[in-house]
């Protein structure tokens, strides 16, 4: 017979309380939900969704206040003023290399 084993994860009390609220509506224990993740890694043989970083984009104005934009333009400027600055073909290979494309 298979013993059970204790084990032992810190979560942020705030995300605990947020997700156990969930899982409480779901009727799902803790317990059980560590349960259904080892499961899934024994039956398909990895994490059952998606572990990466996301992808970086560039930054879209369209859903952004007037204020948001400008404190990015504030923020280039301020670069500018400080000297952080690049040439264009800086500017072209750290585009190439965030995005994947040659500008």
């Amino acid at each position: 017979m298979a013993s059970d084993a204790a084990i032992f994860v810190r979560i942020d009390s705030n995300t605990k309380q947020q997700a156990e609220a969930i899982l409480r509506q779901l009727g799902v224990t803790p317990s059980g939900l560590v349960n259904m993740l080892y499961h899934q890694v024994i039956l398909t043989g990895k994490i059952p969704f998606d572990v990466s970083l996301p992808a970086r984009e560039p930054i879209a104005t369209g859903n952004m206040s007037e204020e948001e934009v400008m404190e990015l333009v504030q923020r280039g400027v301020d670069d500018v003023k400080a000297g952080r600055v690049y040439t264009k073909e800086e500017v072209e290979a750290i585009i190439e290399e965030r995005f994947g494309f040659k500008p």
